[in-house]
């Protein structure tokens, strides 16, 4: 990583600003982490409710590869949220044929 860094001002809520203060977050580290993980090829960032987060980080915490063993998980996941797309969209499809002659 290169350590040439240019230096920037960065306008922060202060309730923000405060809790990072108390969970004694460097913020300059924490930004450049964020950046880098936006920029990545290799990283998502989701938005869960606090409970799934809870969950994640208790699961998580008891991982000894963190994120690496959660991927495979995911994968599958994704996968059948994707089998159950594409059954909404063929009952959908069904659904607009009813009544009518077949066309394609």
């Amino acid at each position: 990583m290169s350590t040439d860094l240019k230096s920037v001002c960065l306008m922060l809520r202060r309730e923000q600003h405060d809790r990072l203060q108390e969970m004694n977050v460097n913020i300059s580290g924490f930004v450049r982490d964020i950046i880098d993980d936006r920029l990545s090829d290799h990283v998502i960032t989701l938005g869960v409710s606090q409970e799934t987060r809870a969950l994640y980080d208790r699961i998580i915490s008891l991982s000894s590869h963190g994120d690496a063993d959660f991927e495979p998980y995911l994968r599958n996941a994704l996968k059948d949220m994707l089998k159950d797309y594409i059954e909404q969209m063929q009952d959908l499809h069904k659904s607009l044929n009813v009544g009518k002659g077949k066309k394609k």
